[in-house]
């Protein structure tokens, strides 16, 4: 059971990524979007989908409207997409693990040759 939650949860994850590109909603299309990971629950229906946004606060604050002004679009376009019988409904949470990735990297850059910040 788990290997069919997890092969539908990253269908889901292939199919919401193609279908957020595909949103018109400039607050969604603004800025760098992305989805980072996709959990379908057992019973599916609810899938948490992690979002993660380049850009300002307010940017990310839009996008995350924006994604649920159209969650009734998504979840018809992964439904046809993943052809589900029923479609999971998403709860869109903020992923800030790629931006404190970058944040770290440029610390690890700007270590001087003594191990000093």
């Amino acid at each position: 059971m788990a290997q069919r939650i997890d092969r539908i949860s990253e269908e889901v994850h292939k199919a919401l990524s193609e279908s957020i590109r595909s949103l018109k909603d400039p607050r969604v299309s603004g800025g760098l979007v992305s989805v980072t990971r996709c959990e379908v629950t057992r019973d599916l229906r609810y899938a948490n989908a992690y979002i993660s946004v380049l850009g300002s606060d307010e940017q990310k604050k839009e996008v995350m409207r924006g994604l649920k002004s159209a969650s009734g679009f998504l979840r018809r376009d992964v439904a046809a997409k993943v052809q589900l019988r029923y479609a999971p409904e998403f709860l869109f949470h903020l992923d800030d693990s790629i931006t404190h990735g970058a944040y770290i990297n440029e610390l690890l850059k700007n270590l001087d040759k003594d191990g000093k910040l």
